[in-house]
């Protein structure tokens, strides 16, 4: 069986894997520039070809800058569960700080806490808990 890792393409990656690591509770595991990996000079040498980054748990992203212009956190989202409510809507205000809240954290008539944001990176997150306990 696999594994899925997000890959994110970032304008900034060791900035934007800081920020989840410090909102959703991780640490950066790796980073590798293009200078250290293949040598490169000039423009691209500082550049990270690749990181990695833990969070909220074991979960793991992997990242790196863009060299091309690209349009940031197009088409995708990321969903994180937690196994309480008090844990998700900590990390629901975390990511939304200097974000967008697009629907706020709150227990939905489904029975899930959920709430929906875009992040400072432009990236949409969807955070959500079964956690029974009201909130």
């Amino acid at each position: 069986m696999g594994t899925l890792r997000p890959f994110i393409l970032s304008e900034d990656a060791r900035s934007q894997a800081r920020f989840y690591a410090e909102s959703l509770g991780g640490e950066i595991k790796s980073l590798l520039t293009h200078g250290q990996a293949a040598g490169a000079e000039g423009d691209h040498r500082d550049k990270v070809m690749h990181l990695c980054v833990t969070v909220a748990g074991e979960n793991s992203i992997f990242m790196a800058d863009a060299l091309e212009p690209f349009t940031q956190g197009a088409g995708m989202m990321l969903d994180v569960s937690y196994p309480t409510r008090s844990e998700a809507a900590e990390a629901f205000a975390r990511l939304s700080s200097g974000g967008t809240v697009k629907h706020p954290f709150a227990r939905q008539p489904y029975g899930l806490h959920y709430g929906e944001l875009v992040d400072p990176y432009g990236v949409t997150w969807m955070i959500t808990s079964d956690d029974p306990s009201e909130g």
